[in-house]
């Protein structure tokens, strides 16, 4: 499939073990449009919200081990997710690399520097006011972004600015999230088609 005479940067992954059975579609040049099902209502509003404000195209369906808790499941997804994104993004030839966006939500403000450089490392400066919404344990999205980052080989800084409501403060991340994300991946016409590093690689 092309997009004005270029090939879809597309990945597509799925991974099963005894605890997860996930699959992942990624589409970096999108419409934003998602079909999230991991089981989790709050997680697949997240993850909606990354496909949105991205413009990506994203499905992700999984089952897990929920009667057990929702760790696995979460932590798979993100490991899934980075490999497509991987995936996706072939040889990194011509994308602009670093992606940095900031994103309000009422009291909260969050913000988001992202580099595809190859070299997998998160920092998670985020301190949630309420661990919980419902039953979902919020502080399985560190769990999440570092499966993502790792298998992505992605270098992902998030900083929580300020806020008082934890749905408020993952909303903003994700957004943010979504926008340098797509920043990062968008192509580069001054590249030629070259990858932006003195390496010659990534």
């Amino acid at each position: 499939m092309k997009k004005n005479g270029i090939p879809a940067r597309q990945g597509a992954i799925h991974r099963a073990t005894k605890e997860t059975d996930i699959s992942v579609e990624w589409t970096l040049d999108g419409r934003g449009h998602s079909k999230i099902d991991t089981g989790i209502r709050f997680f697949d509003h997240m993850l909606e919200l990354l496909a949105k404000h991205g413009f990506f195209d994203l499905t992700v369906q999984a089952k897990g081990d929920l009667d057990i808790d929702e760790h696995h499941t979460v932590e798979d997804v993100g490991i899934v997710m980075g490999k497509a994104l991987h995936q996706a993004l072939g040889e990194k030839a011509g994308i602009k690399r670093f992606g940095f966006a900031a994103a309000p939500l009422d009291e909260t403000l969050s913000q988001v520097t992202v580099d595809l450089s190859g070299r997998p490392f998160l920092v998670y400066n985020v301190a949630l006011p309420d661990r919980k919404i419902k039953a979902f344990d919020l502080g399985l999205f560190e769990d999440f972004f570092q499966a993502f980052v790792t298998h992505g080989g992605l270098n992902l800084h998030i900083n929580l600015m300020y806020g008082r409501n934890s749905h408020h403060i993952m909303e903003a991340i994700f957004k943010a999230l979504a926008k340098a994300l797509d920043q990062a991946t968008m192509l580069e016409e001054r590249l030629a088609g070259k990858v932006l590093s003195t390496k010659g690689m990534l």
